[in-house]
């Protein structure tokens, strides 16, 4: 989507938004519950083993010498029903999320590669939460509104791969560089759908580092680039110390109709899954929670990845990625912007605070470039420009991060 038709359907979804009326009735007392969770080097401690259905908050302290995540898994172990990512050692972080019935997992994953540690079973009890009340209605407009955000983006995605994938198969480069950053926007905008999907992510979107990590295949679009932007002989990977050469050359003919060919399959599963009525009723179980954060997990995608410039190691376009992020974010956070303002002075100092938090953020970005323009290269910024934008992105970050709960409350 070029900005212009995203600045239409963040608009008309925003118009949307603004005619959500009344208060957001609050979530049954019954049905909230706080569990606290220690992660360490070699644990993922979670203070219960059973909650009842509706509003989890889950108090995720980080006790190791790593950044860690936390997650809670569906009953297959492989799709995320919510996460918390990017929490320092000594910090701490809060998911919030709408719990339904069912068995779930737990897991935590120092230094946010592997397998993670601790995973332990988790159940829910109780009955399905549902939408009811007097704003059911609204709920549901934004869920519809997001679900359509979403199946937009991979709408445009699809065959934008395509193509992207015909000019590397061709050995068409140029065009292939040209369009790269421009197709994996679509994709960074709505992210957090493909991670919820096992191993679709790490399919279309690892970096070598984390797949070689992780014992994965490495395909998708990082392994393209790096064909498209063969690395100096001397060069290092992401990790600063894994030489760029060791177990890789670049494709062959065969080998790049094979990549790009994959990327097209995975690309076409993940516009299946939108698709689906599997995709809607997910949603629908995860009411706005699920939207707010989706806007919180866009955010962290920005902190753990783009901004240290290890997302497009290669390319060096990972403000574009950036950007399309936050883009994302925003719009996310258009759709239950309303709810949290309804809560009172609180709620509106919140909202206040994200708004003017996303604008410093964008008026930033934009003095590096734009989307349709161009932006410049990650090479490019100074140490005063990552450390602005690491400000600008932790002062986001905090009210974002008090977002979900405020609007279940």
């Amino acid at each position: 989507m070029n900005s212009t038709r995203l600045l239409a359907a963040t608009a008309a979804a925003g118009a949307a938004v603004l005619v959500l009326s009344g208060c957001v009735a609050k979530t049954d007392a019954a049905g909230t519950g706080a569990l606290t969770v220690t992660s360490t080097a070699d644990g993922c401690d979670v203070s219960a083993a059973t909650a009842s259905s509706g509003t989890l908050a889950f108090d995720v302290a980080n006790k190791g010498d790593q950044v860690t995540e936390f997650y809670l898994l569906a009953s297959d172990g492989l799709r995320i029903v919510g996460e918390v990512e990017n929490v320092a050692p000594g910090a701490s972080r809060t998911l919030t999320v709408t719990a339904q019935p069912g068995d779930y997992f737990t897991l935590c994953k120092p230094g946010m590669v592997g397998d993670g540690v601790g995973r332990a079973a988790f159940a829910v009890t109780g009955d399905a939460v549902e939408i009811t009340g007097e704003d059911a209605e609204q709920k549901q407009q934004a869920i519809d509104l997001y679900a359509a955000f979403v199946k937009d983006q991979v709408g445009q995605l699809l065959p934008a791969v395509q193509t992207f994938a015909a000019a590397y198969e061709s050995g068409d480069d140029a065009a292939a560089r040209e369009q790269f950053p421009r197709v994996r926007a679509y994709y960074e905008r709505i992210e957090p759908i493909a991670e919820a999907l096992g191993d679709l992510d790490p399919r279309i979107d690892y970096r070598e580092v984390d797949a070689v990590a992780e014992g994965l295949t490495w395909t998708g679009f990082h392994r393209i680039e790096k064909d498209l932007w063969v690395p100096a002989q001397d060069a290092l990977n992401a990790d600063g110390e894994t030489p760029a050469w060791k177990d890789w050359a670049p494709s062959t003919p065969a080998q790049r109709a094979s990549y790009g060919d994959t990327l097209i399959a995975d690309t076409q599963q993940l516009y299946d899954y939108v698709h689906s009525d599997e995709f809607q009723q997910t949603l629908n179980a995860q009411g706005v929670a699920g939207i707010s954060n989706g806007a919180i997990a866009l955010l962290d995608e920005v902190a753990t990845g783009k901004i240290s410039g290890e997302e497009d190691w290669w390319s060096g376009t990972d403000l574009y990625d950036f950007a399309a992020n936050v883009e994302g974010s925003k719009m996310a956070f258009s759709l239950v912007r309303d709810f949290a303002e309804s809560k009172g002075d609180k709620g509106a100092s919140l909202v206040a605070r994200i708004d003017t938090g996303y604008a410093d953020l964008e008026s930033a970005l934009a003095a590096h470039g734009s989307a349709e323009a161009g932006f410049v290269t990650y090479a490019q910024l100074t140490e005063d420009d990552k450390r602005q934008f690491t400000d600008l992105i932790n002062a986001l970050a905090e009210p974002l991060s008090q977002l979900t709960v405020t609007v279940l409350e």
